[in-house]
């Protein structure tokens, strides 16, 4: 089966680093729902070679910044999955910025640990 996010020409870019690319999430949980996208096809982030996690890092700044311009919020959720037990469908790295807004879920204390529900509401203890 072919790898969808290995056709970087499919895509309507958003911005661009040496190795990787930005563009708007498919399927947004959130408006402003961003993808950012290895050019090297690899599967997991721990596949990446230092000086790509450094490119990484420095574009998901750079579109956290155009995010916080272009949607008007500056919360964000940052989520990557690595390996089909966590939840990775794609076997090619991507990185997802998910921009928050006041009101979007009740209760967003936690955040990210809602991966595993029963042992997200910790502060209860």
């Amino acid at each position: 089966m072919s790898c969808p996010f290995c056709h970087i020409e499919d895509y309507e870019i958003i911005a661009e680093s040496d190795y990787f690319f930005a563009k708007l999430d498919g399927y947004p949980v959130s408006e402003g729902h961003t993808l950012l996208i290895s050019k090297r096809h690899v599967s997991t982030y721990f596949d990446l070679t230092e000086d790509e996690q450094i490119d990484m890092v420095k574009l998901l700044n750079i579109v956290k910044k155009k995010s916080d311009n272009d949607f008007e919020t500056s919360d964000y959720n940052i989520g990557i999955n690595c390996g089909e037990l966590a939840g990775q469908t794609i076997d090619h790295i991507h990185v997802h910025l998910i921009p928050r807004r006041k009101g979007d879920v009740e209760d967003p204390r936690g955040g990210i640990r809602w991966v595993i529900a029963d042992k997200a509401k910790y502060w209860n203890e």
